[in-house]
């Protein structure tokens, strides 16, 4: 048993016939959100990306370790830098590369853009603009699962700074009231925006703060996507097995400013560098060499992801814009546009 503050976290027993992970795919999924988010920093540079662009490089470890784990009818949902979970469940990347250059063949029409890819057929919920806002969706996702008597997870991601909202404390008591199976997930990047997590929260141990509300909670290694496997996979089925929710949190790191307008001037280049010297794709990378796996598996693994980025560019750049025509569909009602 592990404890957290004085609640026991029981074990779990994997339920999926899996003893590990598969390393090289998650290497090479890893490698699919570093290589379009690279993309999409020349594209936002070159004037194809419009408004606001957030960078996950650096935390892929966390949503592909993650969600691994999901079953089809789970649910996810994220944050404004949602490029990298979106890509992890299985959303379309060419869609979702339309949605980043506001073309009528994206996720959303073109309308949600960067921070708000939504995708129904993968339970992909966002994609929120909103610090927090994601936490009260996925409780009441899970408030649908539960009176439905319906076998699901809800995982909802956020960083650390939503943990000062009230929407997290208000979201962890009902769900802990209710007995909702919610995994939260806190991607701890040490900074929300610009701001230190030690000069807003008086108490960084940010576990001890989910225990508060009598939820098992723990802290795993979001650098190293093999912890985050199997903190996850122990997260899932504890969510699973006892409808309950958990919280995990993964230790994390962007290597980028929190966006492309931030000029990074909060962080020390010293910091960054000691960081990077932990980049998951480099982590897992040596692993699997060290496993014997041959270079040239992982030199084709690159080769495969920068043709389907490649694909996913071209497909966004043929596609149209959407109709003039069209642009209040879905935003007034037909009677108020007759």
């Amino acid at each position: 048993m592990t404890r957290t503050r004085d609640r026991a976290v029981p074990e779990t027993t994997p339920r999926d016939g899996r003893s590990g992970p598969d390393h090289l795919a998650l290497y090479e999924r890893m490698l699919l959100i570093r290589r379009f988010e690279e993309r999409c920093v020349e594209l936002y540079s070159a004037g194809r990306i419009r408004g606001f662009l957030h960078l996950y490089i650096g935390e892929e470890a966390v949503a592909v370790g993650v969600l691994d784990h999901l079953r089809d009818d789970d649910a996810v949902v994220a944050t404004y830098r949602d490029h990298g979970h979106a890509l992890a469940r299985g959303v379309p990347i060419g869609p979702v590369m339309a949605e980043m250059l506001g073309k009528d063949a994206g996720v959303c029409r073109g309308r949600g853009g960067s921070m708000h890819l939504f995708h129904a057929p993968t339970r992909f919920y966002g994609g929120n603009g909103i610090v927090g806002g994601g936490l009260p969706l996925a409780v009441g996702l899970a408030l649908a699962d539960r009176l439905a008597g319906r076998d699901r997870v809800t995982v909802c991601f956020f960083g650390e700074g939503a943990m000062a909202e009230g929407e997290f404390h208000e979201s962890m008591n009902l769900a802990a009231l209710w007995h909702l199976p919610v995994l939260f997930l806190c991607e701890n990047n040490l900074y929300a925006m610009g701001t230190a997590l030690e000069r807003s929260e008086s108490e960084t141990n940010l576990p001890v703060k989910a225990a508060a509300y009598e939820v098992p909670a723990w802290s795993c290694d979001g650098m190293d996507v093999a912890a985050v496997w199997e903190a996850a996979r122990r997260a899932v089925e504890l969510v699973r097995d006892s409808g309950g929710p958990v919280f995990l949190e993964a230790k994390t790191y962007r290597f980028r400013a929190h966006s492309m307008f931030d000029p990074d001037r909060y962080r020390d280049k010293g910091e960054v560098e000691h960081w990077r010297e932990r980049d998951p794709l480099l982590l897992q990378r040596t692993r699997l060499l060290a496993a014997d796996v041959p270079e040239v598996e992982l030199t084709d693994a690159d080769t495969r992801v920068s043709a389907e980025v490649d694909a996913a560019v071209a497909f966004a750049e043929a596609a149209g814009d959407e109709p003039v025509d069209e642009l209040l569909t879905f935003v007034t009602s037909e009677g108020a546009r007759s």
